[in-house]
Formats: structure tokens, sequence, C-alpha cells
């Protein structure tokens, strides 16, 4: 029977003191500690960017170093670092401020990046040798640069900043929030280093994304939109050719859809475009190739079963790239006419998210696995073999980690075979059923990789530390697996992508690993719509539920979220009001099926949420009060907070709470958990592998 059905509403439980060790540095972490705890995923470091300099000898990174949640409720900052890999040391490079676009100057070997690096100054462009020193402000600018990127002789600097906006006149002592209004423009400008003053403004009004320069440094090729709204960045970005010297749009670009990187040819004839296949891919994961001198696009590779996240063009004839494929990712080369396409390098445990390469063709890489976060990677030796550079976290070789698997399975209308991920719990003994904590991605356009996954909305390791496997599946519509298969859930929001979802619970319960009484679902956003839908739709099968920044209504969804042209066309592909569709997007929603709930549900969500409104999670949580009150459910609002948490403090206490609700009814009494926050639940694992309490 499902556990909910035993929960007591009003009644309230004092959480047992966990066993607690001393974790004020990761210094104590025990040999045969089983999982990780909340504190220390709150305290994990990351990689985040990596640039290689162009003799290879040196990779800049940044890591993201959180700060301490029970003294600081600020996001975690970037630290900029350098690796030089004839020595196999790393230096710090700048660590008082978050550093962001690192990069190397062409023809210096020093660092660039963008930092603020006192109060009251806007974030600039700094420099700073390899050797370390004192970074040095190159361009006197009065607003915050958002994005740069180097001539090819590194001495003119493309550079986007918000303009300049004044505020509506008043006599009255407040000024009223006009809606959408007054928003800036992020413009473009260039600026000669040699004279720090010399900021030019490029000429074609709109608001500016990515930029490169042509091989000559003659032209500049730009993604622009015609405002700055987060809908025209995703869905209306234009690809222009600019002259460099007068700043004037010499070409236009007959591009559509999503857009993420624009790349020249080493002879300036052509680009390469990382976009959508058309306006109705709802991801920009195809290469298309066009003139430089005006003309559409052509998918280089358009039955391509996978996702291309990033290239660059190394020769006449040749780009490489990196891919992901279903749950697998590769470095590769391809032709630009789509011919030749040959894996470089790749293990299936090894999740590729960047590349740098060097002017004489080293690779570094950002990747994880299973095993660890983001670190730095490099090709080496005559196989071109992947190898680490970086441990940020050295303590994490002395805790004992859950398997994890690549698990595939037919989906009930056997139009697809769909592949997830599942961690098992520390220690796992084939053949024992276990609590699953289902972890459903948002999008729907992303996927999940065979990398790390753990955070602090995704329970990961710290649940199999609990006795917990834990499941990620890669639902129809997920990113990875090519043009048919995320289009396929367009315009069926809810409906067979959701039951792909159910379909993998069934088949863990089928080869006996999962136990069908003890199943947990969460996700955010799209996820967090997914955890809505199991907690009510599908709510006979699913014990516990954690919805995050999640959609309850479909209707309302529409008229308050910042994306409704996006979601038009790369979602429903039809409008709301049209073909009397509001009965169909109503019934399509979890608040119609509220009657079914039966799933004891927390609800967090961001209280400056602009994507998915925190009204969404309000809705649903009035209508479980209403109409269920027999049924368990907590709605927390995060102040400061938007379409996720980003802060250390807030992190850390949607980690507990998360883990606390799934522990009190997939594994514990079922009795609602207090409000109070123990900080001893940061500390160590509370369960066994076989899911036995060791609290006392």
């Amino acid at each position: 029977m499902n556990r909910s059905l035993r929960a007591a509403v009003g009644r309230r439980a004092v959480l047992p003191v966990l066993v607690l060790l001393a974790l004020a540095s990761h210094e104590a972490v025990a040999q045969d500690q089983q999982g990780l705890t909340p504190l220390q995923v709150a305290q994990t470091e990351v990689v985040t960017s990596a640039a290689i300099s162009d003799d290879g000898r040196y990779v800049a990174f940044t890591r993201l170093v959180p700060a301490d949640p029970f003294q600081r409720n600020v996001p975690a900052t970037a630290q900029l670092h350098v690796f030089d890999r004839r020595t196999g040391t790393s230096q710090v490079l700048h660590t008082i401020s978050s550093a962001a676009a690192v990069s190397f100057r062409p023809g210096h070997n020093t660092v660039t990046f963008m930092a603020v690096t006192e109060p009251g100054v806007a974030r600039g462009l700094y420099e700073v040798p390899v050797t370390g020193g004192t970074p040095q402000r190159l361009v006197d600018f009065d607003r915050h640069m958002l994005s740069y990127v180097w001539s090819p002789d590194g001495v003119r600097v493309a550079f986007v900043a918000n303009e300049a906006v004044t505020q509506p006149d008043t006599p009255l002592p407040y000024r009223p929030d006009f809606f959408e209004e007054n928003i800036p423009q992020r413009m473009a400008y260039v600026a000669d280093v040699r004279t720090a003053g010399a900021v030019r403004e490029l000429q074609h009004r709109g608001s500016y994304y990515e930029m490169a320069w042509s091989p000559r440094g003659d032209r500049i090729a730009v993604a622009v939109t015609p405002t700055p709204s987060v809908d025209d960045s995703y869905m209306a970005k234009s690809v222009k050719v600019v002259d460099a010297n007068t700043l004037q749009v010499v070409v236009d670009i007959d591009n559509a859809g999503k857009l993420g990187q624009i790349e020249w040819s080493p002879d300036g004839q052509r680009l390469a475009l990382v976009a959508g296949h058309n306006i109705h891919d709802p991801i920009d994961g195809r290469i298309m190739i066009v003139d430089a001198t005006g003309g559409t696009p052509v998918n280089i590779l358009p039955d391509f079963e996978g996702k291309f996240e990033q290239i660059a063009w190394t020769g006449a004839n040749e780009i490489h790239f990196i891919a992901s494929e279903s749950t697998a990712s590769a470095f590769g080369r391809i032709r630009p006419d789509g011919t030749r396409m040959e894996r470089l390098a790749g293990e299936d445990d090894v999740a590729m998210s960047s590349f740098t390469r060097s002017g004489d063709g080293q690779v570094a890489f950002v990747a994880s696995t299973p095993r660890h976060p983001n670190e730095i990677y490099t090709l080496e030796g005559r196989r071109r073999q992947l190898q680490r550079l970086t441990d940020s976290n050295p303590w994490l070789a002395d805790v004992d980690l859950g398997e994890q698997r690549v698990v595939r399975y037919a989906a009930r209308d056997g139009q697809f075979d769909i592949e997830g991920l599942l961690m098992l719990p520390v220690g796992y003994v084939e053949g024992t059923r276990v609590p699953l904590i289902t972890v459903v991605h948002g999008g729907p356009e992303a996927h999940y990789l065979n990398g790390w996954l753990t955070g602090h909305n995704l329970p990961g390791q710290v649940a199999a530390g609990r006795g917990y496997a834990v499941f990620y599946p890669n639902y129809r519509g997920s990113t990875g697996r090519g043009l048919e298969f995320i289009k396929s859930s367009q315009g069926d929001a809810g409906g067979k992508e959701f039951d792909d979802v159910v379909d993998g619970v069934d088949h863990l319960i089928e080869v006996g690993i999962a136990d069908q009484d003890r199943i947990g679902v969460t996700g955010g956003s799209y996820g967090g719509y997914a955890t809505a839908w199991m907690s009510t739709y599908y709510s006979d099968r699913f014990a516990a539920g954690v919805m995050n920044v999640g959609i309850s209504n479909n209707i309302s969804k529409w008229g308050t979220s910042d994306i409704p042209m996006e979601l038009y066309l790369v979602h429903s592909r039809e409008w709301l009001w049209e073909n009397n569709n509001w009965q169909k997007y109503l019934e399509r929603s979890p608040i119609y099926h509220v009657d079914r709930a039966r799933t004891p549900l927390l609800i967090m969500h961001g209280a400056e949420d602009t994507r998915v409104h925190p009204g969404q999670s309000l809705e649903l949580y009035r209508h479980l009060v209403v109409r269920r009150p027999d049924v368990p459910v907590r709605l927390i609002f995060y102040p400061g907070e938007g379409h996720g948490t980003i802060r250390a403090a807030s992190r850390l206490d949607y980690n507990l709470r998360m883990l606390e609700w799934f522990d009190t009814f997939l594994q514990g009494d079922g009795m609602m958990p207090d409000r109070d926050l123990d900080r001893a639940g940061a500390g160590a694992p509370a369960r066994t592998a076989a899911g036995q309490d060791q609290r006392r």
C-alpha cells in the first residue's frame, strides 16, 4: 500500500538526531564513510570553464567555491587558476571576486577575464600574467561588461554591455515598476585596448549575444535580437556580419531558430553555427554551415541521433566537436559537408561539457564522471587518452559512492527505447529491493549524461548513502537522441513523455531493484511539472514527491511565463486559445487531477521566479489543501531566488528539506516533518545501503 495513505495530518515529529561527524573541514571525512552528506555537497568545488594557451602549456580555469551556508547566503565564487602542464602544478590568479569569460589574449600569453574588483566599479576586463600578479584593467567603461571576445591580433576587443537607461520622472517620493518597460538593450562595442578610452558602438540597434571575429580581424559575426526579452534570446537571434572598421552591418544571414555558437572558417569564407535545425527545433544542437556573404544555413548532418554541444574549425575542411549521444559524450571531428565523422576520444562514463584548443592542436576539456564533478582533462599520448589534471575535492576519495549504471527499457507504446541512469545504494546487494527516488530533468529539452549527478537539488550520492536507488530517465523530448526523438513530445505535454518515466519505474520494479511501495519523485521546472503530475494523475504509483519551481496549471502558465513564444514554437506548436484548446490544456494540468492525489508533496519555489511564476506552486498548494486535506503538503518560498536556488544557505536548506521529506515518507513513520532545521542533518549519512535506520 502507498505509504502516503498512512500519513497523519497535523501531527508533528521531532526529527531524530543524526549520527554527527565533525565536518568543520573535509579533513574529518572517515575512510569508510558511505555516501555524501548534505554539507559535503554544499562545500563541493566544481571546475566551470577552461582556456588553453596558444602553445598548449597552460590551462587557465575557473573553479566554483561555495560560501559557508551557515554564515552567508550568497552565490559561489568563481576563482581563477592556471595549470602549468610542464610542471604539473597550478597557481591561483584571482580569488577576491568571481571571474568570468576566461581567455588567453592572442599574441600575449596572458590570461584575461571579467570581474568586479571593488565596490562601485563596473565589471570590467582584466589581464594578468600566467605567473601571477595584480590584474590590470584593460578597458575604461562605466557599465558592467556581459561578455567579450578578442580580435585575432589581441589589440581590439568586442564586448557587450547594457545600454544606459533613465528612470521616469515623478514628483512623488517613490517610483512604480513599469513591467517589462525600460529594459536596457544589450549593446555591443569595440575597444582598442592600447587606448583604454577608445570605445565605439556597433551601429545596428538590438540586443547582442554571441560574437566572433573573422580570422583577419576585418569582420565580426554577431547574433542580435530585436529586444532584450528572454523569449527573443531563445527564439529570435539573427546572425549578421559587421564591418570591423565602420561597425555597420554588411551581411544578413537567413537563419531561424535557436542559436548557441558562431565560428568562422580559417579562410573567412564560411560560418559554422551551433543552432536549431529550424524554428521548431527545441535546441541549438545541430551544425549549420552558411556562406559568410549571406544565405540560409544548412544542417550538415540532419540524421545525427545526438546533440552537438560545441564546435571549432581546425582546418579548411575540418571541424572538431563535442557531442552528446544519449547518456554518453564524445570528442570528434567532421567535415563541413557532413562527411567523415570520426570520434577521437570519449569514454562512456566521462561527461564532457566543453573543450578548448591550442594553436598547435592540443585540447583540454571540462568533464565529470560518476565519481567526481567537473575537472580539467587533456588528451595525451599517441592514443590520445583522456588524462585528468585537477582534483578539486581530494576528500572524495575517502567516500564510498554508489554504482552508476546505464539502463534501457521499452516505452509502452513501442515507439522508442528509453535510456536513463541508475545510481544504486552504496554497497548494494543484487536482488535486494530498495526505495527509489526518480529525478526528472527540466526542459524538457535537456538530458542526463553519465557523469556527476549529485547537487543541492539532485539527491544522487547523498541518497545512495542513505539506502536509496536514484533513477534519472531521459524520457522522449530529451536531447541527445536526434530530431525525431526531441520533437516527439511536442504538443503532448504531460502525455507519453511522462508515461516514459513511469515505464522506467516499472522496469526497475520488474528487475527486482525498486520497492513498488517506496517510490519517490522530484524535479525542477519541467521536472517540477512531472513531479506534480506524478503526485496527482499517477499518485497511486508514488509515495512521496518534492516539486521545485514546477508547473501546475497549463492555462495560467501561458499568461505568466516570460517565454510565451518558445512555449508556442517548440513545445505546444499551437496557441492555447486556438482550436478550443482550453479544455485540453486544463486536463494536462496537475490541478485538474488533484482529486486523485494521495502523495505527500513538498513544494518549493523561488519567490522571484519569472520563468515559472510562483503562483504555479501556490495554485497546486491551495487545491491540495482544500480538496485533499488528508494529504500532507507543504509550500516553501525562497526569498530573493528565481528559477532555482543559487545561494549557499538557500541551497543547503533545499537539500536538507528534500532529503528529510523522502526519509519521512519513504523510510520513516510518515509523520509531517517539523519546520525546524537541525544542523545535525547536514552531517553524516543517516542510513545503510540496506535502508536500515542507524539513527538513535
